[in-house]
């Protein structure tokens, strides 16, 4: 009984999130605003990733920036550098973002004066699997200096995410690591999600991250 009860507990807890992620997607919809949640573990690369991102398309388009992390402010201090506007969420011993979070954020954002919406998630390859946060597209960094085998043993952010970027791969012979095994074993999960293989050394692949973003917000009919 004890247990039922604490899968009750959690299956309200994550329709709750649900309903207000909805209402998230709505107001940045009512904005035109496209939002990306970036997903992955501590150290796959993910805050200079969307320094990149940034720096490719702020002359096209309107950045802003939620940084999650257990204290935020370090990514969010390096986001504002780049000339954006950046709301910092300090999650705590939370593992993960969630929708209420997100919709505090959006209180203290200028929406009217955005295009895009990058929001960086706390470090992590399963807690934030199942809480949505009303984002239109989320993508899943992973790097090689996490193994081979870390996307196999992590299928269900997979399975949710668009867009994958297996990301360090200029170091992937050193630590003895197949990119293209690890490209296969995300394409074998969810074959509608597309994956670049990129260094953010040499910015190889980035190209393809920077199409990924300009593609999702052109085909945006909110």
């Amino acid at each position: 009984m004890h247990f039922v009860s604490v899968v009750d507990v959690e299956k309200d807890l994550l329709e709750a999130n649900k309903k207000i992620a909805e209402k998230n997607r709505a107001l940045l919809d009512r904005y035109n605003v496209v939002a990306f949640d970036f997903m992955g573990a501590i150290g796959s690369g993910k805050t200079l990733l969307i320094e990149r991102l940034i720096e490719r398309l702020k002359e096209r388009y309107r950045i802003g920036c939620i940084a999650g992390d257990v204290i935020a402010k370090y990514d969010a201090e390096r986001f504002r550098r780049h000339g954006v506007e950046v709301v910092p969420l300090n999650t705590g011993k939370e593992c993960h973002l969630d929708a209420h979070l997100i919709s505090h954020a959006l209180e203290d954002l200028n929406l009217e004066d955005l295009d895009i919406l990058f929001i960086e998630n706390v470090g992590n390859l399963i807690c934030p699997t199942d809480f949505d946060l009303g984002a239109h597209k989320r993508v899943v960094v992973v790097s090689v200096t996490e193994g081979e085998d870390t996307v196999r043993k992590h299928p269900m952010i997979f399975k949710t995410a668009d867009l994958t970027v297996i990301n360090k791969i200029d170091i992937a012979e050193a630590v003895g690591v197949d990119p293209l095994k690890m490209k296969r074993d995300a394409e074998s999960i969810n074959p509608k999600m597309e994956v670049v293989l990129t260094s953010l050394k040499t910015n190889e692949g980035l190209d393809k991250v920077v199409d990924f973003i300009v593609r999702s917000k052109e085909g945006f009919k909110g």
